[in-house]
Protein backbone atom coordinates (compact mmCIF):
# COMPACT_ATOMS: atom_id res chain seq x y z
CA UNK A 1 0.00 0.00 0.00
CA UNK A 2 1.54 3.48 -0.60
CA UNK A 3 1.81 5.28 2.27
CA UNK A 4 1.51 9.28 1.67
CA UNK A 5 -1.05 10.03 3.93
CA UNK A 6 -0.94 8.58 7.93
CA UNK A 7 -0.40 5.05 6.08
CA UNK A 8 -3.03 5.49 3.63
CA UNK A 9 -3.26 6.14 0.17
CA UNK A 10 -4.44 9.92 0.30
CA UNK A 11 -6.33 11.85 2.45
CA UNK A 12 -9.81 10.93 1.22
CA UNK A 13 -8.84 7.29 1.84
CA UNK A 14 -7.79 8.25 5.77
CA UNK A 15 -10.98 10.25 6.03
CA UNK A 16 -13.42 7.19 5.43
CA UNK A 17 -11.40 4.95 7.62
CA UNK A 18 -10.86 7.17 10.71
CA UNK A 19 -14.54 7.29 10.80
CA UNK A 20 -14.76 4.02 10.59
CA UNK A 21 -12.76 2.85 13.44
CA UNK A 22 -13.77 5.97 15.38
CA UNK A 23 -17.14 6.31 15.01
CA UNK A 24 -18.60 4.09 17.41
CA UNK A 25 -22.41 3.20 15.46
CA UNK A 26 -20.10 3.29 12.28
CA UNK A 27 -17.41 0.64 13.81
CA UNK A 28 -20.47 -1.81 14.65
CA UNK A 29 -21.89 -1.51 11.51
CA UNK A 30 -18.81 -2.65 9.63
CA UNK A 31 -18.08 -5.18 12.47
CA UNK A 32 -21.41 -6.76 11.86
CA UNK A 33 -21.29 -6.46 8.29
CA UNK A 34 -17.87 -8.20 8.31
CA UNK A 35 -19.01 -11.27 10.74
CA UNK A 36 -22.14 -11.34 8.47
CA UNK A 37 -20.86 -11.75 5.18
CA UNK A 38 -18.12 -14.51 3.50
CA UNK A 39 -16.38 -12.47 1.84
CA UNK A 40 -16.37 -8.23 3.04
CA UNK A 41 -15.89 -5.39 1.24
CA UNK A 42 -15.76 -1.68 1.22
CA UNK A 43 -18.12 -1.62 -1.40
CA UNK A 44 -20.58 -3.90 0.40
CA UNK A 45 -19.83 -2.16 3.38
CA UNK A 46 -21.47 0.94 1.61
CA UNK A 47 -24.88 -0.79 0.82
CA UNK A 48 -24.97 -2.60 3.95
CA UNK A 49 -24.56 0.35 6.33
CA UNK A 50 -26.56 3.20 3.56
CA UNK A 51 -23.65 4.99 3.28
CA UNK A 52 -24.21 6.99 0.34
CA UNK A 53 -23.79 10.47 1.65
CA UNK A 54 -20.18 12.07 2.85
CA UNK A 55 -18.52 12.15 5.87
CA UNK A 56 -18.71 14.70 8.30
CA UNK A 57 -15.29 15.86 6.86
CA UNK A 58 -17.19 16.19 3.12
CA UNK A 59 -15.43 13.33 2.02
CA UNK A 60 -17.65 11.27 -0.27
CA UNK A 61 -18.03 7.34 1.04
CA UNK A 62 -17.95 6.06 -2.32
CA UNK A 63 -15.81 8.99 -3.58
CA UNK A 64 -13.73 8.02 -6.81
CA UNK A 65 -10.25 8.87 -5.20
CA UNK A 66 -10.81 6.18 -2.35
CA UNK A 67 -8.37 2.96 -2.12
CA UNK A 68 -10.93 0.31 -1.92
CA UNK A 69 -8.81 -2.60 -1.85
CA UNK A 70 -7.25 -0.93 1.21
CA UNK A 71 -10.55 0.05 3.03
CA UNK A 72 -12.08 -3.46 2.02
CA UNK A 73 -8.84 -5.28 3.73
CA UNK A 74 -9.74 -3.07 6.74
CA UNK A 75 -13.06 -4.26 7.01
CA UNK A 76 -11.83 -7.68 6.87
CA UNK A 77 -9.20 -7.18 9.44
CA UNK A 78 -12.24 -6.29 11.59
CA UNK A 79 -14.02 -9.21 11.60
CA UNK A 80 -14.63 -10.54 15.23
CA UNK A 81 -12.38 -13.52 15.98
Amino acid sequence: MDTKYNGWKNRQTWNVALWLSNDEPLYRSMVEYANGSKRPTYRGLIEYAGLYGRTPDNIAWNGSRLDYRALSEMVRENRSV
